[in-house]
């Protein structure tokens, strides 16, 4: 017992590590067998972030361009990265992986780094209020295998799983609000970082961050005897900490700002807001892909908005938060506690959205007069009043810091809870606690949503034939799937269309109603104008296909070719008309 605690304690780090990594290759099975080939979820947003990381990768090593602006897709006006989450922090370590094994592998090893980097900080910010390694090693696992983190790692969302920074973030502030006698420059070092990856990764989370920063520092104002205020070791600190972020923000800020100056990052109307707000239920039931209840809770729940509703807290979390308050009395980070529970209090009534839900309706009550009105929410003032909050599509997603919070606090109860025991107890009740979260967190495997992604046969072919013409997909609506990006790095040619889910560029607004009634004369004349040479299209996307193809022949194309149901024609670009 005593070699092992040696052991332990030399490789103290390097084996927590490894122990999240096994735990994120269970809870991903079978993906690690899949690795170079396949994603899972489906052909969606992890398909952008594949293509992504190539870019990167492009960037870096091969010239390709600028980082936030893609001069080949939405061609010929090109296409500003920032219209959606750019995702440098969780993106970039995907790319040595991408160089070595393909941006399939780098993207998976770049998402899998999310789950074991989120429960190894989470792990050090707990360890350091406790000293205590067990409870770490459960605040880590509560974290890192939230159903909130599955669901956004089922969906592809590579920036939204870039959740390893927080737990550095709010170490390095509470290590700023604890201030020591003498002047210390890692806490706010740390924490300018890590915001500044926080940035790097998504403009939600950057600015929900911020919001949430402001309660933090509500809640010391509360909840402590305030004598940090007259510690000027923490206002230096303090200060520091924006000087340090600031050349991370910059970077990740500059091109958000610059394209909402411009209009080119939408405001959401108050009803778009309600759609994306979350019920209270979502906090407190198992998610919807749970291994053994899923199915049958949502057959009692609406969880059609699971991908951004699987808020669940956990039981074995609620558990170790009661047994912490119940236990609380004379505990040295009862300051702390206190705020963690005043943000995740905040952040749950703002995830409810701007009205209250249930069951992911809008409920309503009868006024004086027989109308029936919504419950407004406080997040209806955030919407109205503070700036870019409107920009914000899902507010449900500030509900990830009642987690972060929640996180830490089950580390604080879970020290409490292992102190009464020692030596092989202990261990069995930690591996007790362990399990118990697993099975609650646990999807099952993930044996039917493995995507095999592969260039088509037709690809290779435009990469072999000579020009720089455009390529073009029809219907024009599918020019914005994901996967359209993905055969741009086999066929290496401009491509008129891209992923806009969330901001679409004016060009894409203008072509689209043009191009609806594709083939048509005004549809081929504006698509020569916009200099594309290759339209493709599959006869099944068409319920009339003969007499499509014959009207595109009529308008002067010619059919070049057929190759595993995707039919190319050309069109001799219009090298006089600048669109």
């Amino acid at each position: 017992m005593n070699r092992l605690k040696s052991v332990y304690e030399k490789f103290r780090y390097p084996i927590v590590l490894v122990y999240f990594l096994m735990m994120t290759l269970l809870m991903t099975y079978p993906l690690i067998l899949h690795l170079g080939k396949s994603i899972l979820g489906g052909l969606g947003d992890g398909v952008y972030f594949v293509w992504l990381i190539r870019w990167y990768q492009g960037v870096i090593f091969e010239g390709w361009g600028a980082p936030f602006f893609n001069a080949q897709m939405n061609y010929p006006q090109g296409w500003n990265l920032s219209t959606t989450d750019t995702a440098l922090a969780t993106a970039l370590p995907g790319v040595p992986f991408s160089l070595l094994f393909g941006p399939i592998a780098g993207y998976n090893i770049a998402m899998g780094l999310t789950f074991i980097l989120s429960g190894f900080f989470m792990y050090l910010w707990v360890r350091r209020q406790t000293a205590s390694d067990s409870a770490g090693l459960i605040a880590g696992t509560i974290f890192a295998f939230l159903p909130y983190r599955m669901a956004h790692f089922m969906a592809g969302h590579l920036n939204l799983s870039g959740t390893a920074w927080f737990p550095l973030y709010f170490f390095a502030i509470q290590e700023i609000f604890t201030p020591k006698e003498k002047n210390r420059w890692w806490p706010p070092l740390l924490g300018g970082v890590a915001l500044g990856l926080i940035g790097l990764s998504s403009m939600y989370y950057l600015y929900f961050t911020l919001l949430v920063s402001v309660l933090f520092l509500a809640g010391y104002l509360l909840f402590s005897k305030r004598g940090f205020l007259r510690n000027k070791n923490f206002w230096q600190e303090l200060i520091l900490l924006p000087v340090f972020s600031a050349p991370f923000l910059f970077v990740a800020l500059r091109p958000f700002l610059q394209l909402a100056g411009s209009g080119g990052l939408a405001d959401r109307p108050l009803e778009y807001a309600n759609r994306y707000s979350a019920s209270p239920t979502d906090f407190f039931t198992v998610s919807a892909d749970h291994f053994a209840l899923g199915q049958w809770i949502s057959s009692i729940l609406d969880r059609s908005l699971w991908m951004e509703s699987s808020l669940y807290i956990g039981l074995g979390t609620l558990l170790l938060i009661a047994f912490y308050w119940y236990s609380r009395k004379g505990d040295r980070q009862l300051s702390f506690a206190k705020t963690a529970l005043f943000i995740m209090l905040v952040c749950f009534i703002l995830a409810l959205g701007p009205s209250l839900h249930w069951n992911n309706q809008q409920l309503l009550i009868p006024n004086a007069v027989g109308e029936t009105l919504p419950i407004t929410l406080p997040a209806t003032w955030l919407f109205t009043f503070l700036p870019f909050f409107s920009k914000m599509r899902a507010v449900m997603r500030i509900g990830l810091f009642v987690l972060l919070f929640g996180s830490a606090l089950a580390g604080l109860g879970s020290a409490k809870l292992l102190n009464r025991w020692n030596g092989w107890r202990r261990i069995l009740v930690l591996s007790v606690i362990l399990l118990v979260i697993l099975l609650d967190f646990y999807p099952g495997p993930y044996t039917q949503s493995v995507t095999p992604i592969q260039a088509r046969a037709v690809d290779t072919w435009l990469a072999e034939q000579p020009g720089d013409g455009a390529v073009v997909q029809m219907p024009f609506g599918n020019s914005t799937d994901q996967i359209q990006l993905y055969y741009t790095l086999t066929h290496r040619k401009p491509f008129t269309g891209g992923f806009f889910n969330a901001n679409q560029p004016p060009q894409f607004q203008y072509l689209q109603g043009i191009m609806e009634r594709f083939p048509d004369e005004k549809s081929v004349q504006t698509l020569a104008e916009y200099k594309v040479e290759f339209v493709l299209l599959e006869p099944d996307d068409f319920a009339d296909y003969p007499n499509v193809e014959a009207t595109i022949i009529e308008l002067g194309l010619e059919r070049l070719t057929e190759i595993d149901g995707v039919v190319v024609f050309h069109l001799e670009p219009d090298n006089g008309t600048q669109p």
